[in-house]
């Protein structure tokens, strides 16, 4: 099992970040996009560190277009000597028109559209291919020498694809693995997306051992109970802003909770924060957060996950070189834990 950790930080403050985690047994690393560029995160931490796995988890596709993202993702992968695994996501309605002014298409078509327009792109670097993609969405049809990167010596970018509905989790699998959301119970998971993910992967041929399944659902933790229990606490938040989202409610509908979805809906248009957060009971919390100190993770985590993810994350601060031993330990058992992909 690869243990990840988040990248959540100004950039400044990345290379001394991974530098410690990389050192302390982390190998891999996830660059959000939320309030920082996941993109730059990554390539300060190529420049910083020797082995780890780089991932996005997730950089946001359509914003960016199919040229834009390429660019990016070739520096990185030329800069990290091939360690780069991009992960890429949709986002919803909303955000895409009021946030980033994009306009809105389905967005499981245009990904895949986009993707093939990506890997045009990246064949016409590495073994100059002629530019002559044209897709529904996507088109790449010039290249001037000029602007030409040229080839690189890993050229194959591994791609993952953020997915909460079965058609997305059908495109992961056949572009090569999941990121799962945060807001995933273990039998939506189990149930809805590692069946779909598995059907995308046979569609195309890829066998269960060349997928990337990022472990979905909350994980709270930390040294003590006090910790855990504030992290947890932060986490009922979390699902109460995801659950209002209705391109979500599958997640919900699954368990019988189709009722506090539209609840936690009709709240979030009228702005009632607190009152959203009150209806996630501690029943489904539960079901979308593991919630455990530092000595007990990793048991928690095997039972949960064991089988059915390559990589987890452990959100663990590194500022007190005190708890260094203790993380280490920490990652070496979690690293034990039974991967994806692996037969008995």
């Amino acid at each position: 099992m690869r243990v990840s950790i988040g990248l959540h930080a100004p950039l400044r403050e990345i290379p001394p970040l991974v530098t410690r985690a990389e050192a302390l047994g982390f190998d891999m690393f996830v660059a959000n996009e939320t309030s920082f560029e996941p993109m730059l995160m990554l390539g300060a931490a190529a420049l910083a560190t020797e082995h780890a796995v780089l991932t996005t988890g997730v950089a946001l596709a359509f914003p960016r277009s199919p040229y834009v993202m390429a660019q990016a993702a070739w520096e990185i992968q030329r800069a990290s000597n091939g360690r780069l695994l991009l992960g890429l996501g949709s986002q919803v309605k909303g955000h895409m028109e009021r946030r980033f002014s994009i306009p809105w298409a389905p967005p499981g078509p245009r990904m895949k559209d986009y993707i093939a327009c990506l890997r045009a792109i990246w064949r016409t670097w590495q073994y100059g291919d002629a530019p002559t993609y044209e897709g529904e969405y996507y088109r790449f049809l010039r290249m001037n020498p000029a602007s030409n990167p040229g080839p690189i010596d890993h050229p194959d970018i591994p791609i993952v694809v953020s997915a909460v509905n079965p058609y997305m989790a059908r495109l992961a699998g056949e572009e090569g693995g999941i990121v799962t959301h945060s807001f995933t119970t273990d039998r939506y998971m189990r149930e809805v997306l590692l069946p779909n993910v598995l059907a995308g992967a046979e569609k195309r041929g890829r066998k269960k051992s060349e997928l990337s399944i990022r472990g979905g659902g909350f994980i709270a933790t930390g040294k003590t109970e006090e910790d855990v229990h504030k992290m947890r606490e932060w986490v009922r938040s979390r699902v109460a802003y995801y659950g209002s989202t209705r391109s979500y409610h599958g997640v919900l509908a699954l368990d019988g909770w189709s009722e506090e979805g539209a609840a936690l809906h009709r709240l979030s248009m009228e702005n009632r924060w607190q009152e959203m957060t009150d209806l996630v009971t501690d029943e489904i919390l539960d079901e979308f957060c593991v919630a455990e100190t530092w000595d007990e993770l990793p048991k928690v985590l095997s039972e949960r996950y064991a089988g059915i993810a390559t990589d987890l994350t452990f959100s663990a601060k590194l500022d007190d070189e005190g708890d260094a031993e203790r993380i280490a330990d920490v990652v070496r058992q979690i690293k034990a834990i039974k991967p994806f992909g692996v037969d008995d």
